[in-house]
């Protein structure tokens, strides 16, 4: 069987970090939908589906968001390192530890939310935007823990548990020689560790992209793989 080549992938430090309140940030996807036409010419990439924003976010020690609001977006959070408190109209109270996933549906209700670093060190979280397929929804709240040696679905897909969408975003937590399969065009984002994806190295901090995906990790790994299911 013939593994397909990736397409030329995206370093995160390739782009400039910027960022806001209490946190520094590299944008690596910003689909000109949600972003404007020229939201890509600083190298970022474009997205997939409905799937329009990620940011790989470095919180300062004892740093914070701020309080801000979100309407018809779904916010997927995934923590790599670090912890992070969480405050907001919903969930509120809820503390976020490594490998941990919160998903909040702002539908048209909304929601307003301020993530906390509570700890004297840099923490580090992974935020995406996915546009929900339905307008109008209810706001909701969750938080999911991916299973160690898998790749778990953590949003997307028929199942309710994981906020039904084509749209699906899968983390998976793999120790080293382990693999996983995906098919069909995907973006997978590597937070974690190093490994061999269709044959080609990839390290922490590389953004990929195919038509279907063979990986395999060198080390202990944490991928996050987004494809849009017809």
């Amino acid at each position: 069987m013939t593994i397909p080549r990736l397409q030329p992938k995206l370093q995160r430090d390739s782009l400039i970090e910027g960022g806001f309140a209490g946190l520094r940030e590299h944008r690596l996807v910003k689909a000109p939908l949600a972003f404007g036409p020229t939201a890509n010419i600083d190298g970022s990439w474009s997205g997939l589906g409905n799937f329009v924003y990620l940011a790989d976010a470095r919180f300062m020690p004892l740093g914070d968001t701020r309080m801000h609001n979100h309407h018809e977006v779904d916010v997927i959070s995934i923590m790599v390192e670090g912890n992070i408190s969480h405050e907001g109209s919903m969930g509120h109270g809820t503390d976020l530890q490594v490998n941990d996933v919160q998903v909040q549906r702002a539908g048209s209700e909304g929601f307003s939310h301020n993530e906390v670093n509570p700890d004297n060190e840099w923490n580090r979280m992974i935020q995406i935007w996915v546009l929900p397929e339905e307008l109008g929804q209810s706001a909701c709240y969750k938080t999911l823990q991916p299973e160690l040696g898998k790749s778990t679905r953590v949003y997307g897909g028929l199942d309710d548990d994981t906020f039904a969408s084509h749209t699906q975003v899968n983390v998976a937590l793999l120790e080293e020689n382990q693999s996983i399969e995906h098919d069909g065009k995907f973006i997978a984002y590597l937070t974690r560790g190093s490994g061999i994806a269709n044959c080609e190295k990839i390290l922490d901090g590389d953004m990929i992209t195919g038509e279907s995906l063979k990986f395999t990790a060198s080390e202990d790994v944490q991928l996050i793989i987004i494809r849009h299911k017809h």
